[in-house]
């Protein structure tokens, strides 16, 4: 058996189920392929027993709506299905699932491995409810997972003979995996050990560090599937701007990812909820605050949108002139801005804003700013 197809038309299921299983008997299991966990006990992995059975699920599946807790209510649609064969055949040893991954402990500052001999669709349950049943073993920053460590998590699962040996194999090439691929998580749920005692990773999730996709591993960007993606975050890498939508209310543009998390730790504070994080960069020219501006604004939960820049390397007048080009470029800004610019030829920067007569409301200090944001709520709450 092949190891399983993509596949995005219906018409395309039973021929993809073929070549997974040419012998035709099957069964089958279908998987929908989108970014989010808990597809299981949403109606988004279903088995299918027969050819015919495979192409009424396909019709089925495909452009429906999953809703699962890691989607919120508005979903996801199914664009893609993802055909494999069924690996629960029966055999001499009882089939069981587990849990393994693979990610970074920040407040530890070393990778762990976390693992549970209680994997599948209940592993969060699990880890809410019986924390006991979950294993965590961080390990040493050179020297990765070490064969004594996978056989130790080998045998705390409870594996023996040779499903034991198979797994210390499995957990050593998956941290080869997380470490060559320069991972941020490497999630194998379940990992499934067979009738005949094979391991095998029956879904998987991987994120990969920024930096890492866009130096290392440039070759895998090919694998990145944009309608799974938020749109906005897509519009925005595609301009070169470090962009991450969140669910508040206040928009935000900052030069810096440290200014950036300071600004929306400012905003909390005062009690608004940032809308995302936005780092224009260092080379904030008309072009990217124009682009800024424009993402912003595609958000409707934007209510009022926050300007925050320091001139260190690009001077405030700078800045400020790309502002107002950039206001006068998109037209109309439908909802306030506050602006705060600091740092090199501020004063000019200033002067600059006031002299465009365009409805700005400027701030001095950052907590000035973010209370004068939250002012803004207030007024356009009002009816």
């Amino acid at each position: 058996m092949a190891g399983g197809e993509v596949i995005e038309r219906a018409e395309e299921a039973e021929a993809a189920a073929q070549r997974v299983d040419p012998t035709g008997k099957g069964p089958w299991v279908l998987k929908a392929q989108v970014h989010a966990g808990g597809r299981g006990k949403a109606g988004g992995i279903k088995l299918a027993k027969s050819l015919e059975e495979v192409r009424r699920l396909a019709a089925q599946m495909l452009g429906m709506k999953l809703v699962t807790p890691q989607t919120g209510p508005e979903g996801k649609i199914v664009r893609k299905l993802y055909i494999t064969a069924d690996a629960f055949y029966p055999g001499p040893s009882p089939i069981k699932e587990f849990y393994v991954s693979l990610t970074l402990d920040r407040a530890a500052e070393r990778d762990v491995l976390i693992a549970s001999a209680e994997g599948g669709v209940d592993i969060e349950e699990t880890a809410a409810k019986r924390p006991e049943a979950i294993l965590r073993l961080h390990l040493h920053p050179f020297l990765g997972l070490t064969p004594y460590q996978a056989r130790q998590v080998a045998y705390k699962l409870g594996l023996q003979g040779e499903a034991f040996k198979n797994a210390v194999e499995f957990l050593l090439n998956l941290y080869k995996a997380y470490d060559g691929l320069d991972a941020s998580l490497l999630e194998i749920n379940p990992m499934l050990k067979t009738s005949d005692d094979k391991i095998l990773a029956l879904d998987a999730k991987l994120e990969i560090e920024d930096n890492g996709l866009a130096v290392r591993h440039r070759a895998l960007e090919d694998w990145r599937d944009p309608q799974e993606e938020e749109p906005l975050e897509t519009e925005a890498r595609a301009a070169g701007l470090s962009y991450i939508k969140l669910d508040g209310n206040v928009g935000c543009m900052v030069n810096g990812a440290g200014l950036a998390m300071a600004t929306m730790d400012m905003i909390k504070l005062a009690g608004g909820w940032p809308a995302n994080f936005l780092d224009v960069g260092g080379g904030a020219n008309v072009e990217r605050i124009a682009k800024a501006f424009q993402i912003l604004l595609k958000d409707p939960a934007v209510k009022v949108i926050l300007v925050n820049i320091f001139g260190g390397i690009v001077q405030c007048d700078r800045v400020a002139n790309g502002i107002v080009q950039a206001y006068r470029q998109i037209g109309t800004i439908p909802v306030p801005m506050v602006v705060r610019l600091q740092g090199t030829n501020a004063d000019v920067a200033a002067q600059i804003l006031r002299d465009s007569g365009l409805p700005l409301i400027p701030a001095v200090e950052l907590w000035e700013a973010a209370q004068k944001v939250q002012e803004a709520l207030r007024q356009t709450a009002q009816p």
